[in-house]
């Protein structure tokens, strides 16, 4: 039985016989994300009422997730992260700050760029939909038996790590 290991702590030691051929992998990949579709219609379902009582559009929401995410945020950075032109995401930033969930100021490094970053207002509003979604997740998580709740922990910790894979190797790629 020979073993194929992939170089890091991080990586599971599998056997030739485990390994599964490219063709199942990206099945499995496939079926993984239909699953996942499946499950945010169900949920998204169970919560939308609460979702309706929200007076922004979802691309405004991007911004705000962004922004909750990372913190401060060049406007040119915001551009880069939504794929979408300068004057699109500048219109985006004026309604979000018309609303008081952002504020945009001058970056006092460079007076030429402009940061925009959440105000208390915008966190709370971040916060209320990550709490609706973990109190989602949560009653989920709650039905399931015990090895079902061990393996969904096995498997969002293999996501984690391969997030932590991603994001070290974006960073190698550009080193800012």
């Amino acid at each position: 039985m020979s073993r194929i290991t992939s170089a890091g702590p991080n990586y599971q030691t599998q056997t030739k016989e485990s390994a599964i051929n490219p063709n199942e992998r990206a099945v499995a990949v496939d079926e993984v994300i239909a699953g996942y579709e499946v499950l945010m219609h169900r949920m998204a379902g169970s919560h939308a009422p609460e979702f309706l009582e929200i007076a922004i559009t979802m691309p405004q929401a991007k911004v705000l997730y962004l922004l909750g995410a990372s913190g401060e945020l060049h406007m040119s950075e915001l551009v880069t992260r939504l794929g979408v032109s300068l004057s699109t995401v500048s219109g985006l930033v004026d309604r979000v700050v018309e609303a008081g969930l952002a504020v945009r100021h001058d970056d006092q490094a460079d007076r030429r760029q402009v940061v925009v970053g959440l105000t208390p207002a915008g966190v709370e509003f971040i916060d209320r939909f990550r709490e609706l979604n973990a109190r989602e997740m949560r009653g989920l998580l709650q039905l399931l038996d015990d090895a079902d709740l061990s393996s969904v922990r096995s498997a969002l910790a293999a996501l984690a790590r391969a997030a932590d894979r991603r994001a070290e190797s974006s960073t190698r790629k550009d080193p800012a």
